[in-house]
C-alpha cells in the first residue's frame, strides 16, 4: 500500500484566527498535491507562547473536540484527508495538554495524543503550561493508513519512538517547535540541527518507520534574543534516507510517499523488533541502574 504525506512548515505570526486559516489553506494545497496525510507545525495557531510565564495564555487554549478541530474537521472531510494538527488543550480549568489531535478523512476526530515529555529549559517552559500526557503512546487507523504521532520534545526519546512503532505505526508524525537561541547560532547551530535530524532519523532506522517532522519557521521574541526557529522540517524513509527535507528560513509543504511494502521488506532484512531481548530490558524502566 502506497499513499503521500504532508508536512506544513511555516510562520505563526498574528492571531489564532489568522494562523487557523493559514493552516487551512496549506492543508488544501497539500491536497492538491496529493497528500493524503497532512502534519501541521506544533502549537499553529500562536506563536511560540512558552518563552514566557504569563498566566493570561491560558486565554488560548481551546477544548477538543473545538474551534480548530471543527474548522479542520470540515476540510479533512471535503478534502478526503487525514489532519494531524497541534493544539493547546483546556483539559479544565487548571489542567492543559500540549495535544495533537487526528482527524480522519471524514472530519471526524478519530482521537488525540497528548504530549508524554515537557521540557523546561531557557525559553521552553513548557512545563508552567502543560500536564504531561496521561494517554500512553498511540497510533491510528486513519481511512489511508497507521500513523502513530509524538510531539517535539518526544523526539528525542527512543522510548517513545519504540512503543509507537510498536503499536503498528506506518509512519511516525513529529509537531515540532525548535529552533536556535541566536547567542549559540554561531556556535552549536549546526551541531545542534544535525542532531535534531540524526535522532529522529535513527528512529525510523531502529524501528523500521517512516518518520515526519514539520518544524515552524521565524525569528520570535525579543530582537537581541528569543528564539529562531530553524524549520529543517523533513520526510524520511524506514532506511533513515531522505525523502523530502526543507530550508531553514523559508515557508514550505513537503509530500513524500509512504510504501508500506518497503517497510515490510526493510523489517524482513533488519528484524530489530525480532531480536530485542525483551526479557531483559526490565531495568529500563528505572530512573538509574546502579
Amino acid at each position: 500500500m502506497k499513499y503521500d504525506v504532508a508536512v506544513i512548515q511555516m510562520r505563526s505570526a498574528g492571531g489564532v484566527s489568522a494562523n487557523r486559516e493559514k493552516i487551512i489553506e496549506r492543508i488544501k494545497e497539500a491536497a492538491r498535491r496529493g497528500a493524503k496525510v497532512v502534519c501541521t507545525q506544533e502549537l499553529f495557531c500562536s506563536d511560540y507562547f512558552c518563552q514566557r510565564e504569563d498566566v493570561d495564555t491560558f486565554n488560548l487554549a481551546e477544548s477538543i473536540p473545538g474551534p480548530s478541530t471543527d474548522k479542520i474537521g470540515l476540510v479533512a472531510r471535503e478534502l478526503g484527508v487525514v489532519v494531524v494538527a497541534s493544539l493547546f488543550e483546556r483539559r479544565q480549568a487548571g489542567v492543559y495538554h500540549n495535544t495533537a489531535a487526528v482527524l480522519d478523512a471524514d472530519g471526524s476526530l478519530l482521537g488525540i495524543y497528548r504530549k508524554m515529555h515537557i521540557p523546561d529549559d531557557p525559553l521552553y517552559y513548557e512545563k508552567y503550561y502543560f500536564t504531561p500526557g496521561d494517554r500512553g503512546f498511540k497510533t491510528f487507523q486513519t481511512r489511508h493508513g497507521r500513523v502513530g504521532v509524538l510531539v517535539c520534545w518526544d523526539q528525542w526519546f527512543p522510548e517513545a519512538a519504540r512503543l509507537t512503532a510498536l503499536r503498528g505505526a506506518d509512519i511516525i508524525f513529529y509537531p515540532t517547535a525548535i529552533g536556535w537561541h541566536p547567542r549559540e547560532k554561531a556556535e552549536f547551530g549546526a551541531a545542534q540541527l544535525d542532531a535534531w535530524q540524526t535522532i529522529q532519523r535513527s528512529h525510523a532506522i531502529a524501528n523500521g518507520v517512516y518518520v515526519a517532522a514539520a518544524n515552524r519557521i521565524g525569528h520570535e521574541g525579543p530582537a537581541d534574543g528569543g528564539i529562531e526557529f530553524f524549520g529543517g522540517s523533513f520526510i524520511c524513509d524506514p532506511f533513515g534516507r531522505w525523502l523530502a527535507k526543507a530550508s531553514n528560513d523559508t515557508e514550505e509543504i513537503l509530500i513524500a510517499t509512504v510504501d508500506t511494502d518497503l517497510q515490510e521488506t526493510v523489517r524482513r532484512n533488519w528484524p530489530f523488533l525480532r531480536d530485542r531481548r525483551i526479557d531483559m530490558y526490565d531495568q529500563i524502566t528505572r530512573r538509574v541502574v546502579d
